[in-house]
């Protein structure tokens, strides 16, 4: 089997090459008609980098929303705010005070490809298997991908987390 980093490689340059603008709204679209979303109060999304799916359209619904903030090795949980900057990541975080995770009941996950079992493949860092290890119980997980990223078995290892509900175009 393809081994994690040879995947992210190939997802990346699939990836370059799909409409992005239109999987995004479709994506969103499928969220919004999701019940875990419709009924989530406090959701924790993800600000998109070049080429990966855009969910800012969300951001419009009547939620508070929560962006991730790295520290060290731990994502923090930030509400959302207009004032962002970006991090040594090149990620867009919000100057918001962090607040407890615990307030969550929807994390939306950001992914290169996911499978057909649960599992997605990150960007190699951990941050969301750790956070959803530490505090997974207390919300749902959902990860949007375009068809095209999504496999049929990804390799796994022992700290991979599994998630809730995988949102894929049609």
């Amino acid at each position: 089997m393809i081994d994690k980093n040879e995947l992210r490689i190939k997802a990346k340059n699939i990836r370059k090459n799909l409409p992005m603008k239109e999987i995004s709204a479709q994506l969103a679209t499928l969220i919004k008609q999701n019940e875990l979303y419709r009924n989530a109060k406090n959701i924790m999304l993800f600000y998109p980098t070049q080429f990966e799916v855009d969910l800012r359209e969300l951001l419009n619904d009547n939620k508070n929303f929560y962006l991730p903030k790295v520290d060290n090795e731990e994502l923090l949980v930030s509400p959302y705010c207009e004032n962002l900057k970006k991090s040594s990541y090149g990620i867009y975080e919000p100057c918001s005070n962090p607040v407890n995770a615990e307030i969550l009941d929807l994390v939306i996950v950001p992914a290169l490809m996911c499978d057909k079992n649960g599992y997605r493949l990150g960007y190699g860092g951990g941050f969301y298997d750790r956070f959803i290890s530490k505090y997974g119980e207390n919300f749902t997980t959902i990860c949007p991908i375009p068809k095209e990223l999504f496999a049929e078995n990804l390799p796994t290892d022992k700290f991979d987390q599994k998630i809730d509900f995988i949102i894929k175009t049609v």
